[in-house]
């Protein structure tokens, strides 16, 4: 109870931020955003926007670990205050950092998300396809793929965890067995959530019968699970 009281009380303060600084950017006044949002990162995080853009995302995410546990609600707060640099970087024209906070950024919410955030706190959900719109033209590093890809099965969106599975194949960002034992997680799904995740046991089949034939020549039958 008292922990689910801190969550909201820190979506209630950051939700006010959120506004003033939207307001600051109608009017231009972005170092004063940027001022706004350093100082909500410090009362809420004892961090700073300097620190955080000097880490990868990787460090930050061990900045919120206590005693072992992945405090997940306040990386995706963490994270929600960096898209909103993100956002006023991309404003100025400075490109190049505004792809290196969103890249950050998402990283950090794939990783709130694949650690028990509540998805309802900032709508992580949203938040994650809408960085990811801003993404689309960049290619992303291969660990981020990879949560992206594990975010994917964990939703239930099979046939996207199976793109990016392909995606991260291709790059080599991913081995064959890693890859034989994601169709094998969905061979233990019933047919139903197989349809609504867009990906039909036959196209399962289909799609350990691919990886064969082109990552791991000889072993078809065995990925298949058929003789």
């Amino acid at each position: 109870m008292l922990r689910r009281d801190y969550l909201m009380r820190m979506v209630e303060d950051m939700t006010q931020m959120i506004a003033k600084v939207f307001a600051l950017k109608q009017e231009r006044k972005h170092t004063e955003a940027l001022w706004e949002l350093d100082d909500m990162l410090r009362r809420q995080f004892r961090l700073n926007s300097k620190l955080l853009r000097s880490l990868s995302a990787s460090d930050i995410e061990q900045l919120f670990y206590n005693h072992g546990y992945l405090e997940a609600d306040r990386l995706q707060g963490a994270a929600r205050l960096l898209e909103e640099e993100a956002e006023i970087e991309q404003e100025l024209g400075r490109e190049d950092e505004a792809v290196h906070l969103y890249t950050k950024v998402l990283q950090l919410y794939l990783k709130s998300a694949l650690n028990g955030a509540d998805p309802g706190l900032f709508d992580l959900p949203g938040r994650i396809r809408s960085v990811k719109e801003r993404l689309r033209a960049y290619e992303l590093p291969a660990r981020l793929v990879r949560d992206d890809m594990a975010y994917a099965e964990q939703e239930g969106r099979y046939a996207d965890a199976e793109n990016l599975l392909y995606q991260l194949l291709q790059s080599g960002g991913i081995d064959a067995d890693e890859a034989t034992r994601f169709y094998h997680r969905l061979l233990l799904k019933p047919a139903e959530e197989l349809e609504r995740g867009q990906l039909p046991l036959a196209e399962v089949h289909e799609g350990m019968e691919e990886l064969s034939r082109r990552f791991m020549p000889g072993k078809q039958e065995e990925l298949s699970g058929r003789e």
